[in-house]
């Protein structure tokens, strides 16, 4: 008796997971047609049709989120307040966490060319705050009659960075869940992180958030499970690192797998076919 109710469990678990729609995400909106991390890029995602708005936060100095993958302002994309590029050589030092949020505000994310994505729109634009953002696409959403869409957050914090780019994982974690319980994101919401902190205090805290643990390498799933402490919702390893058997081993464990960054529609394919349950690109119009 056992052993068929444990069967049922299991066979429930996969019907849930089949009966879950593909979970389009654009990275950071849509890095690659338009300013990452920026409100702009949200609403492109959002007229492609995605089903989940992927974006990075960071803390201020004034502990303000901020939505931005790096805690300070990378070369890649950043213009100073006088118009002059941030070089390579000084972007560390314009740490965000230094920084309240009226002068990180003053520099353009959007007006350089980005060296790896020629598709994407220039523009003079911020790195927002959170709370403006999460207005901004649903008001967006409600205006062009579109679905709210799923929110997919990273906390972007690692302990060596602890109290130089950013607070502690409490401190972080209790900042990004004030703004997301104020704006009442309820089951649109899923939090991820490479670092396994921010992650077991959700789990503990806020056992309600939907958490996703993202990985770069390539030790097998029981050892990155077993680093993080529970199973989440969903497991979101780096693309190439993805065979059948990982499909087949989350599911076994009721997992999903959204696999990161995917940047052709032939890696999509072939990715789809595998079993996946989404797939994070910077390219949305791919889908």
């Amino acid at each position: 008796m056992k052993k068929i109710a444990w069967l049922g469990l299991m066979l429930c678990s996969h019907m849930a997971l089949a009966q879950e729609p593909f979970n389009t995400q654009g990275h950071r909106g849509s890095r690659g047609l338009m300013p990452e991390n920026t409100v702009p890029a949200m609403k492109k995602a959002m007229d492609l049709g995605v089903r989940t708005l992927e974006l990075d936060v960071v803390i201020s100095k004034d502990h303000q989120v901020v939505v931005s993958h790096e805690p300070y302002m990378s070369s890649n994309i950043a213009l100073k307040p006088d118009g002059t590029p941030v070089q390579a050589s000084e972007e560390k030092q314009i740490n965000l966490y230094q920084l309240p949020y009226a002068e990180i505000k003053k520099f353009d994310v959007g007006s350089k060319p980005h060296p790896e994505f020629a598709r994407q729109q220039k523009m003079s634009i911020y790195k927002p705050l959170l709370s403006e953002l999460l207005d901004s696409v649903d008001t967006y959403a409600r205006a062009k009659g579109m679905p709210l869409p799923l929110l997919n957050i990273e906390i972007k914090s690692n302990p060596a960075a602890d109290g130089v780019y950013h607070p502690d994982p409490q401190t972080f974690v209790n900042l990004v869940m004030e703004v997301c319980r104020q704006k009442n994101l309820g089951s649109r919401l899923t939090i991820q992180s490479f670092d396994v902190r921010p992650l077991q205090l959700l789990h503990k805290q806020f056992p309600d958030v939907t958490l996703s643990y993202l990985t770069a390498n390539r030790k097998p799933l029981a050892d990155n499970l077993a680093a993080l402490g529970f199973t989440p919702v969903v497991y979101s390893p780096y693309y190439k690192t993805v065979t059948a058997e990982t499909v087949k081993a989350c599911h076994q464990q009721g997992m999903q797998i959204i696999p990161w960054t995917v940047n052709t529609k032939e890696e999509i394919d072939s990715l789809r076919q595998l079993g996946v349950d989404g797939i994070i690109t910077d390219y949305p119009d791919l889908f």
